[in-house]
């Protein structure tokens, strides 16, 4: 198996593989690249890298690092799937020192919950309490 490491260093990470995944996800489908760059630029982003220093894997997280951060944007591309990368991606993330004491943590997903909850996710005890503003298809009207 070859050797991965994670790294929080923005320098390091491929933005066309970022963007290219991103921008096709069910998630943030036509996300702008000048969209995502802001986003990433304000955020606390984490790649998985082979061997040859190449992404594979991706996720960021929106935070004040002091009392809340929002999990978002991750995958692992399909190529390099099933050889535990995500596993390793949210244990460097919960151990970031960035991220430690916060008082939440939260996510979306469709269909990783099995993932989330090997680290200690689960689902929200009072959904009454949140609430949203969502746009349907909010790219489409940046192009």
């Amino acid at each position: 198996m070859p050797t991965y490491s994670v790294s929080c260093d923005q320098a390091e990470m491929d933005f066309e593989v970022i963007h290219g995944f991103i921008s096709n996800s069910y998630w943030a489908q036509g996300m702008p690249k000048a969209l995502l760059r802001k986003a990433l630029a304000n955020s606390l982003c984490f790649a998985v890298l082979d061997g040859e220093a190449k992404q594979v894997a991706f996720g960021r997280l929106i935070t004040d690092k002091a009392t809340f951060a929002y999990l978002a944007d991750v995958f692992v591309l399909e190529s390099h799937r099933g050889l535990g990368l995500s596993k390793l991606m949210m244990a460097s993330i919960m151990e970031h020192p960035d991220l430690q004491g916060l008082r939440r943590i939260m996510l979306a997903t469709r269909d990783a919950h099995g993932l989330y909850a090997q680290f200690g996710f689960n689902a929200v005890d009072t959904p009454e309490t949140l609430m949203q503003i969502r746009l349907e298809n909010p790219y489409q009207q940046l192009r």
